[in-house]
């Protein structure tokens, strides 16, 4: 096992120099962003904080986040609202698409709060979101990052059959962390709706978070009960406490055990592996279609 140092746990640990991103600018960032407030879209570069936002808007690619911005769960890892939606808007889908269109994106990558309080946990507003792209971009194509349907299944393939070839959904974290990191989900029921996904024969991909305190074992534990469900492909990134009010960060995992990481999970059979400090569930997200 390769050893890691162990910070102080009263002192909060500083930022290393890889951690570090350029401020978003040029004029393709600034095309992306007159379109996503022109059509008044939610982004989960905005709204997660991620620290890609600058590299990936200068590029013109954006991970649009359906279903309004107020969440229903409160998980303590992320940035977005937490609360009662009131937002509902059926003619969301087409804004996305026109503007996915207008962009000239080529690979779209789609993500949502979760609705609880919705019978069908949004999932009418993902198959058509899916489907309106489809329509007008018919080349593109599309990763969907859905959310936990509490085991309803009919929810889930509603969401996953209108036509998009990658199907997310992130663990986020190793196994005895769940109901700290995550206190509404469960383990089991997320590794069932991977293997649900893939069973309809959806490409599967999912995400965890590092630094949280998790051992290298449960990381391990976690690939080998990923791969077991059929979960395809695999990104590992650097947790970032986004306030005060998350968790904190327990350790800054280096580049050189992120790529350790990435050899595992290669060689324990995943097609593809993203891992690195800045990598996020979207990053790079075009390369996962092959």
């Amino acid at each position: 096992m390769i050893e890691l140092p162990v910070a102080d746990a009263h002192e909060r640990l500083r930022k290393p120099k890889w951690l570090k991103v350029k401020l978003p600018t040029g004029e393709n960032y600034r095309n992306v962003r007159q379109i996503v407030d022109e059509f008044k879209l939610h982004t989960i570069c905005e709204s997660g904080n991620c620290p890609n936002m600058g590299e990936c808007w200068g590029e013109g690619t954006a991970t649009f986040m359906i279903l309004g911005n107020v969440c229903t769960r409160s998980c303590s890892f992320c940035a977005v609202a937490t609360g009662r939606p009131t937002e509902l808007d059926t003619e969301e889908p087409f804004r996305v698409a026109e503007a996915i269109k207008l962009m000239k994106v080529k690979h779209a990558v789609i993500t949502s709060v979760n609705r609880d309080e919705l019978a069908d946990r949004g999932a009418s507003i993902w198959h058509d979101t899916v489907a309106a792209i489809k329509n007008l971009s018919p080349t593109t194509t599309i990763e969907t990052l859905i959310p936990d349907v509490k085991a309803n299944w009919d929810a889930l393939i509603t969401m996953i059959s209108p036509g998009q070839e990658v199907v997310s959904h992130n663990m986020e974290t190793v196994k005895r962390l769940y109901r700290l990191v995550r206190p509404q989900a469960k383990y089991e029921r997320s590794l069932e709706q991977i293997q649900r996904t893939k069973a309809y024969g959806k490409r599967t991909k999912s995400g965890v978070m590092l630094g949280l305190g998790e051992t290298q074992d449960e990381v391990y534990a976690i690939m080998d009960d990923l791969l077991t469900h059929g979960c395809e492909i695999l990104t590992l990134g650097q947790y970032l406490q986004p306030t005060k009010m998350h968790l904190e960060v327990k350790e800054f995992v280096t580049p050189e055990m992120f790529e350790h990481y990435r050899e595992i999970g290669i060689n324990k059979g995943f097609l593809y592996v993203e891992s690195g400090p800045l990598v996020r569930s979207s990053y790079h997200a075009e390369r996962h279609v092959f």
